[in-house]
């Protein structure tokens, strides 16, 4: 095998819903105030008793009964979170106690927004280095357990859930190589921090930095994969909101690509947001199988991970 490729993807939602006009009810702001400054009209959000952990197992066990294989064939599981309150067992281990996964690597990653697209990447390269042949690959954050919702800057973006893939060995490489990086010198841009844990970040900085050093990254990630962003089918960035997604998708030139909104009705959700708007788009079946896709997480550190995929 000289590769690795996505076999399924599934994903999990919160069943409340909280709406624009409810926030409006607890801090200063309007339906129209967050549509125009971030695009967001609702977030679902996980009840007190619901887990990073219940996230992830429900969105990682539909994307393994997606893939048709048992739980006995995965041999690594990956979830990317920021905002698990358990260290050890890691969230991994608990997936895969849940879900009946023996004898696999079990792993957390914390790289936030990019969480999911550093995973994947780990992921295609132990499949690559023959150390694992099915991996799942799950992010997941309960973002609105470190919200400040008292801070009307911030509070309209969060929401919770989790997406998750499985991704086997293959004869041809259909996830490309990754291009990653970041720029730690403004890492603090972005932080959850503090007692009580809040999540707080510097807007603008955020926005210049995304705006601005994403598209030539996004394109370099195009190149590596060989492929012209004109010639993606798909775009998935890390939903943060559409101020960001929508000149950046421009910007990198992929003209005839589903560029994924999904922020619009799940908010920010961190780790969750790429393979979360992946399984959504899919579900829809508007991509054709063995399309070229973009994913490109990018967010806290500041730290950004993306690669081209082919559709499964």
């Amino acid at each position: 095998m000289n590769g690795s490729r996505l076999v399924a993807t599934g994903h999990y939602q919160p069943a409340k819903v909280l709406t624009n006009d409810d926030l409006a009810a607890i801090v200063d702001t309007s339906d129209e105030w967050i549509s125009k400054r971030v695009g967001i009209r609702t977030r679902h959000v996980a009840g007190d008793g619901e887990s990073v952990t219940d996230l992830a197992a429900q969105a990682a066990a539909k994307a393994l009964a997606a893939s048709g294989l048992d739980a006995s064939d995965i041999d690594l599981v990956l979830v990317a979170t920021c905002t698990q309150t358990e260290h050890a067992p890691n969230v991994a281990s608990r997936v895969a106690a849940r879900l009946g996964v023996p004898d696999a690597a079990l792993m957390d990653l914390g790289a936030s927004c990019s969480g999911f697209t550093h995973a994947l990447a780990q992921a295609d390269h132990a499949i690559r280095a023959g150390a694992a042949t099915n991996a799942l690959v799950v992010g997941a954050d309960k973002m609105t357990a470190v919200t400040d919702w008292t801070d009307r800057t911030t509070c309209v973006l969060t929401g919770d859930g989790a997406g998750a893939v499985v991704v086997s060995a293959a004869p041809e490489a259909e996830i490309g190589p990754v291009v990653w990086g970041s720029a730690p010198e403004l890492g603090t841009a972005v932080r959850i921090e503090g007692t009580p844990t809040r999540f707080a970040q510097d807007g603008q900085t955020v926005y210049r930095w995304a705006t601005t050093r994403l598209p030539d990254i996004a394109r370099r990630a195009c190149e590596r994969g060989g492929v012209r962003p004109e010639d993606l089918a798909a775009v998935v960035l890390h939903q943060a909101n559409l101020r960001i997604i929508e000149p950046v998708a421009r910007k990198l030139g992929a003209v005839n690509a589903i560029v994924a909104k999904d922020v619009v009705e799940s908010g920010n959700t961190s780790a969750a947001s790429v393979p979360l708007a992946l399984s959504k788009l899919l579900q829809r079946d508007e991509v054709a199988k063995g399309a070229p896709m973009l994913l490109f997480g990018f967010g806290g550190n500041l730290s950004y991970a993306g690669m081209v995929v082919r559709c499964p």
